[in-house]
């Protein structure tokens, strides 16, 4: 049981039923994740999301020593909230990095403690089975011990799809050759009639979800993202967090939950406005109560921006991602806060440590490779108005 301060009392019955629960380490229901979306003060949620974190892992806040490759951003689908791609009949306007450039990258960082190399990008019509397979037993080949987390559940749906492999036979093959953990991208939100809108041409919740079970059951871990802030409803994200507490409960191979801000630079949704940092607060928090059986809650730094991924340390989140060390574009390309995404250890154990937490390096896994000192506690200064 956590024990619930004075003033998180409140006089909202319904909403005091739901604290209580919370509390008693009970699960909410999806009106009652809906209803803290729609009806609980931002303090108080985030007080609440603050408790059940600390119950968790203390003042713990976990980062790794990664860095992105991104073989390609031409695409053969056209996301209206994608800044990103390059459609493939207008690829002499995006990059196409080979095999060999690939792994020039990896090569830069010998003799670097980076612990995992992330694989993402658009979906190549060139770029298939065979290639990534090529590519990833070269990785292993030349550096055994990089953890290599690599390509969204769209790339691998266009992968199978294309070498005419079950998901379970694809898995298989990417998984021997020394694919060891997947991201969580492509997730967007799982509401088909949300997702037909935003991203009508690439797999769909149940096939993302299909991938990921499969990669589970492979004995492999996958993260997961939910894409907030857009023309989705608070019901959509809870019905999306649902079918992933849902497959957690089966599988338990999720590490770690990602809420994915929506950005609205150069791509065919800049109408839509963005959401506000009180709801990316509380998309933080309401995630941290209503995924019970996730361990982990990450702020993904790059597209929140330095400032508000530390806020979130105060509302529920225990991760902050990696170093990064590279110019991932694809958030940057989008109008996020951080336009060069690339921070060093130092910088990163410096953010944490201003938010009073306890910096811990981890590898994918979450196995603790270094804990560092703990800073002072310091009030976040935030306009949250």
């Amino acid at each position: 049981m956590i024990s619930t301060p004075e003033h998180l009392h409140t006089t909202d019955a319904a909403l005091a039923a739901i604290g209580s629960k919370i509390a008693n380490q009970q699960r909410l229901t999806p009106s009652e994740g809906t209803y803290l979306f729609e009806h609980a003060p931002l303090g108080w949620l985030g007080a609440m999301a603050n408790l059940v974190r600390e119950k968790l892992h203390g003042h713990t806040t976990y980062f790794n020593r990664n860095f992105h490759i991104e073989p390609t951003n031409v695409c053969v689908f056209s996301c209206k909230f994608c800044s990103y791609s390059r459609l493939y009949k207008n690829r002499e306007e995006g990059w196409e990095l080979s095999i060999d450039q690939m792994l020039d990258i990896v090569k830069s960082y010998d003799g670097k403690p980076v612990t995992e190399v992330h694989i993402v990008g658009g979906v190549h019509p060139k770029m298939d089975m065979a290639y990534f397979i090529e590519l990833i037993q070269k990785i292993k080949a030349h550096r055994p011990q990089l953890h290599i987390k690599g390509f969204t559940a769209v790339e691998l749906d266009y992968m199978f799809r294309k070498a005419k492999l079950t998901v379970a036979e694809g898995m298989q093959q990417l998984h021997q050759a020394g694919l060891q953990s997947l991201p969580g991208g492509g997730a967007e939100i799982f509401e088909p009639e949300i997702r037909q809108q935003i991203a009508a041409d690439k797999v769909d919740g149940a096939g993302w979800l299909a991938i990921h079970k499969a990669a589970h059951q492979l004995g492999m871990h996958s993260n997961a993202t939910l894409l907030y802030g857009h023309i989705e409803s608070y019901a959509h994200r809870i019905n999306h967090m649902e079918q992933l507490r849902q497959l957690q409960d089966e599988t338990g191979g999720f590490n770690t939950f990602i809420p994915l801000k929506f950005r609205n630079q150069d791509n065919d949704m800049s109408h839509v406005p963005e959401s506000t940092l009180i709801e990316d607060m509380k998309m933080y928090a309401v995630s941290r109560l209503y995924l019970d059986n996730f361990k982990h809650l990450k702020a993904y730094w790059p597209m929140l921006g330095r400032n508000n991924a530390q806020m979130a340390l105060s509302f529920g989140v225990n991760d902050v991602d990696g170093t990064i060390d590279d110019s991932t574009k694809i958030y940057s390309m989008a109008g996020s806060e951080e336009q060069l995404p690339t921070m060093t250890t130092e910088e990163l154990v410096a953010l944490i440590n201003q938010a009073g937490r306890l910096p811990v390096e981890r590898d994918t896994l979450y196995n603790h490779l270094k804990t560092y000192q703990q800073g002072p506690s310091t009030p976040i200064n935030a306009q949250l108005n």
